[in-house]
């Protein structure tokens, strides 16, 4: 995830995107996309100065090459209020790199 973080934060939409599969299932807190295009579309639309921090707070290996993790992330911006959200992936090991399978954003406040 702290390629994941990297990419957000220099606003790399299309770096963003590769670290998911290619059929990944994407929801940030906009209706969900398929896809690669869709993950860096949604991220290109974002603003200038967009940061995330985050904060794994659970995790679990749910087969040899396919893992969930549950994140707390804090999406910061120059011009409003932190935004605070819980975010569930899933990833999976595809050739020698942990790519981003699945992808939900819940905001709980």
């Amino acid at each position: 995830m702290d390629g994941w973080k990297s990419a957000v934060d220099a606003h790399e939409p299309q770096q963003v995107a590769s670290l998911f599969t290619e059929d990944a299932v994407f929801q940030g807190l906009h209706p969900y996309t398929v896809g690669r295009q869709g993950v860096a579309d949604y991220y290109d639309s974002q603003p200038l100065g967009l940061t995330a921090d985050y904060e794994v707070l659970q995790t679990r290996q749910l087969a040899e090459d396919v893992l969930l993790g549950y994140l707390g992330v804090d999406f910061s911006f120059t011009d409003r209020p932190t935004i605070e959200v819980t975010l569930s992936v899933v990833l999976r090991h595809v050739v020698d790199q942990w790519r981003i399978a699945h992808y939900q954003v819940s905001k709980l406040n």
